[in-house]
């Protein structure tokens, strides 16, 4: 009862939010792979290979209908279907620009298709921190979308505050994460009445010199990297190589938190194998049984 109480109440105040005109859209949800995953031939796989279903690359959307403008949080190799549902539904809007977290290939690489053999973009701002900046300057093909102004690049600096609009400001969060090519980052997201915090990939909580906890206080959403539920999900691989988060850490360790805080976390970026993917999974009951929340695509929220 006390769960539906919660998702009714969640409804509710979106219905009724001030800014209805500020919305922030999950766009996808999946590790960089997606789901299904190439050549993945497991049962969590081959009923969306026969079904011809998918689960598109973890990324955000924002509307400004105020200020007629719309904003991508990652560049994934879905941002053809993510920009047309993300222009569906900010009418009259047109793209301000694109939010970079990190050099790994779900999270960047769908910048060629703003390329002249795709979209052939005109000056698209792209926000990233120096690493990742230099990265795209140095380095082909990026550096070819650089040159031919089909994006511009706008360095941002951790903990700074970018004012993007009248009603929104982001500021990006530096966080410890497999780092070859550039840095990693979240972001906080402030619109005129909330706030979210969307951290899609981060290794294990205790290697970030910022306690999670008071991030999550400060904000009214917080969409954090669950991409493995527990350790048993790749046989033979060595997990410490990939330190995420596991779900069951992070319900371990927020689980100490009161409900409304818990009820802040909005649980993002699924591996395929993660059981998180599928609505009535055990794992997605028991989520949701303790107060968190699960990304589902298509899922929005008012700022």
């Amino acid at each position: 009862m006390k769960r539906l109480f919660s998702v009714i109440a969640f409804f509710l105040l979106n219905a009724i939010g001030f800014s209805q005109s500020i919305q922030l859209v999950v766009l996808g949800t999946a590790q960089d792979a997606g789901a299904p995953q190439i050549n993945c031939q497991k049962s969590c796989c081959t009923s969306l290979w026969e079904s011809g279903e998918k689960e598109r690359v973890v990324a955000l959307g924002l509307i400004d209908q105020d200020n007629n403008s719309h904003y991508l949080f990652e560049a994934t190799p879905d941002i053809g279907e993510q920009l047309y549902d993300l222009s569906n539904r900010g009418k009259n809007t047109s793209l301000g620009g694109v939010f970079l977290t990190h050099a790994h290939m779900g999270h960047y690489g769908g910048l060629l298709y703003l390329g002249k053999e795709a979209l052939g973009g005109n000056k698209i701002p792209v926000f990233a921190l120096p690493k990742m900046t230099s990265f795209l300057s140095a380095n082909g093909p990026w550096e070819q979308l650089v040159n031919d102004q089909n994006i511009i690049l706008t360095g941002l600096e951790s903990g700074k505050v970018e004012q993007i609009t009248s009603n929104i400001s982001v500021t990006p969060l530096q966080v410890p994460h497999r780092d070859e090519y550039s840095e990693t980052v979240g972001y906080l997201i402030s619109g005129p009445s909330k706030k979210a915090l969307f951290i899609p990939d981060i290794d294990k909580w205790e290697r970030w010199e910022t306690a999670i906890e008071s991030f999550i206080e400060q904000v009214d959403y917080a969409f954090l990297d669950a991409t493995f539920f527990n350790g048993d999900e790749l046989p033979g691989r060595d997990m410490d190589a990939i330190p995420h988060p596991f779900v069951e850490e992070s319900m371990r360790r927020f689980d100490e938190l009161t409900a409304s805080e818990r009820n802040k976390i909005y649980f993002i970026h699924f591996n395929h194998t993660n059981p998180l993917l599928k609505k009535d999974s055990p794992a997605s009951l028991l989520v949701n049984q303790k107060d968190y929340h699960i990304a589902r695509t298509g899922m929005k929220i008012s700022l």
